[in-house]
C-alpha cells in the first residue's frame, strides 16, 4: 500500500484505529475555553470528532495519508528566505501551502484513487476520504499512525519530513492492523511558542486560536482585534512563523507535483498591487485556490491591515490609502481608516 500511496504523490501512509476516547478529554476543554473562536462547527459536531464510527458508521479502521507541499523549486535556504519576507513591509505574505492550488482537491482526488487500488486488490469496501473537511481529529491520527509526533505548536511533526506537509484520511469498514505511533522528539526547544508573533500557543500543545494570524486572516469573519493588527505585520493569508523557526523543518520534503508550484502574483507582489484586484481579478487570479474560500472583502481587509504596518515602518503607502477611504464595505473601509493612523 505504501508503494500505491508514492505513486499518488503522498509520502507516506498508516492507519490507526477507531477509539480516540483518550483524546476527548482534551478536546473539550479546547473547546470549553472557547479557542476555537469564530470556527462554530468545531464545537457543533461535539464529540463526533473523535468517534470516527459515529461520524461514518462501520468504520473499522482509518488509513491516514501524509503529503508533501514545499515546491519541487524551493531552495535549501528556504526558511531564511521566508522569514526575510518580514524585513519587507510593501510585500504582501501568503502563507507557503497556500500559494498554489488547493489542497482539498489534490489530496482529496487522490485518496480517492488509493481507495480504488485497495478495492483492486480486496474488492469492494466501504470507505469515505477527508482532507480537512470533517469533524476529523487529523493531526491526532496521523499521530496515532506513526506518522509523526504534535509539535508543541499542536501541528505534527516528522524526523524526516519536518510539518511542512498535508494530511488526509480514508475512513474504512475493513479492520486493518494499527501502526506503531512514533516518540516526540522537541526536547526542551521552544522556538515555535517564542517565535509566535500573537503568543496563539499559550502553553505547549495548546493553541488559542483566536490569536493565531492563520485563523484570524482566514476564519475570521469580521473586524480584526486592534491588538492583532500590528503583529500581523505583512502577513495576508496565513502565518508560517511557528514552522519556519522549527529546527525540524530543515528537513522539509520537496513536492513531486506540480500541484504546489506557486502561482504567479501570490508571492513577492506589493500590497498596493495585491489590494488593487477587483473582486472579478481576485476569483479569476484565485480560482482552484485555497485563497478563494475567505472572498474579495476579507482579502482586502487583511491586506489593509498589512498597509498600515507598513506605513507605520515608512512606506509611502499613505496616498494610496487614503484614495480607497471610501470603500465600499464597511469592514475594509474601517481597517483603512486604522491603518492611515499607523505613522511612523
Amino acid at each position: 500500500m505504501q508503494a500505491w500511496a508514492r505513486e499518488l504523490g503522498f509520502s507516506q501512509i498508516g492507519v490507526a484505529s477507531v477509539d480516540l476516547s483518550s483524546a476527548e478529554a482534551g478536546l473539550l476543554r479546547w473547546l470549553e475555553h472557547g479557542f476555537h473562536g469564530d470556527m462554530a462547527y468545531m464545537a457543533s459536531h461535539g464529540l463526533k470528532r473523535a468517534r470516527p464510527a459515529e461520524l461514518v458508521p462501520g468504520t473499522l479502521s482509518v488509513i491516514t495519508a501524509r503529503m508533501d507541499y514545499l515546491p519541487k523549486d524551493t531552495p535549501e535556504d528556504w526558511t531564511t528566505v521566508e522569514l526575510d519576507r518580514l524585513n519587507r513591509p510593501g510585500e504582501g505574505i501568503v502563507s507557503v501551502y497556500a500559494r498554489g492550488r488547493d489542497y482539498h482537491k489534490v489530496l482529496r482526488s487522490r485518496l480517492q484513487k488509493l481507495s480504488e487500488r485497495i478495492a483492486q486488490e480486496i474488492g469492494a469496501f466501504g470507505h469515505r476520504a477527508f482532507t480537512d473537511s470533517a469533524p476529523v481529529l487529523e493531526a491526532e491520527l496521523a499521530a496515532r499512525s506513526g506518522q509523526g509526533w504534535r509539535g508543541k505548536h499542536t501541528l505534527l511533526l516528522n524526523r524526516e519530513a519536518g510539518s511542512m506537509f498535508f494530511l488526509g484520511e480514508i475512513y474504512v469498514d475493513v479492520p486493518l492492523p494499527a501502526s506503531s505511533p512514533v516518540q516526540g522528539h522537541c526536547g526542551t526547544c521552544s522556538a515555535c511558542i517564542t517565535a509566535c508573533p500573537t503568543q496563539a500557543i499559550v502553553a505547549p500543545h495548546k493553541l488559542d486560536a483566536r490569536r493565531c494570524i492563520s485563523y484570524l486572516t482566514i476564519e475570521h469573519a469580521g473586524p480584526i482585534p486592534e491588538e492583532f493588527r500590528a503583529p500581523m505585520g505583512n502577513r495576508i493569508y496565513g502565518c508560517d512563523d511557528c514552522q519556519l523557526v522549527c529546527p525540524w523543518n530543515k528537513f522539509a520534503q520537496r513536492s513531486p507535483l506540480e500541484d504546489f508550484d506557486p502561482r504567479e502574483g501570490l508571492s513577492g507582489q506589493q500590497l498596493e498591487q495585491l489590494f488593487s484586484w477587483t473582486e472579478a481579478e481576485f476569483l479569476q487570479r484565485t480560482e482552484g485556490s485555497p485563497i478563494r474560500r475567505i472572498g474579495h472583502e476579507r482579502w482586502q481587509r487583511n491586506i489593509a491591515v498589512a498597509l498600515g504596518n507598513a506605513l507605520r515602518q515608512g512606506a509611502d503607502v499613505a496616498p494610496f490609502l487614503r484614495s480607497h477611504t471610501e470603500h465600499s464595505s464597511p469592514l475594509v473601509r474601517e481597517h483603512i481608516v486604522w491603518a492611515l493612523a499607523q505613522t511612523g
